[in-house]
């Protein structure tokens, strides 16, 4: 399924941040019943790590949060959920994610947030919603595009939260 697309421009960092914490409860709850990919683009320093660093302090993660590009991957405990983080940018193979013991740490409750998925293609679970960072003037923009019916549903609560945050739609 390919499902909608709806896109955002965030002025600055904090913006990323405010839409990040607002959303990620509802992500959580989306993946109760089977774990979530959630597929992040974009050139480097375009905000990828900032959404999930500001998503898990959304969450209560009180923590540090760090890059995972040397170790690929960073569990992180919230309640009964776990964010898995990879960076897979330093990933030569695919079949290097089997090496990380990634499939069993994939079970409902699980949100998969995996930077540079391209390069896990084949091993990492196929995205529910992916997010696209890129430059956009002074800011940046988020363009969502949602693969499965939860990755829609979270869609709807980020254009939502999007509204009521006052950020300008792009569509």
């Amino acid at each position: 399924m390919s499902g909608p697309v709806r896109s955002w421009f965030l002025p600055g960092p904090e913006d990323t941040d405010r839409l990040a914490r607002a959303v990620a409860g509802p992500l959580l709850e989306l993946s109760r019943e089977r774990p979530l990919c959630v597929a992040l683009e974009g050139e480097l320093g375009s905000g990828k790590t900032s959404w999930v660093r500001a998503m898990l302090q959304g969450l209560g993660y009180t923590g540090r949060v760090v890059s995972p590009t040397y170790t690929l991957l960073e569990p992180y405990s919230v309640g009964d959920f776990t964010v898995l983080h990879l960076d897979l940018y330093r990933l030569s193979d695919p079949g290097e994610l089997e090496f990380l013991g990634l499939q069993d740490m994939v079970c409902p409750g699980t949100v998969i947030c995996a930077e540079w998925p391209g390069r896990g293609r084949g091993v990492l679970p196929e995205p529910d919603l992916e997010l696209a960072f890129s430059y956009q003037g002074e800011g940046r923009r988020v363009a969502m595009s949602a693969f499965t019916a939860a990755g829609a549903d979270w869609l709807e609560v980020v254009a939502k939260q999007a509204s009521m945050l006052h950020l300008p739609a792009l569509d």
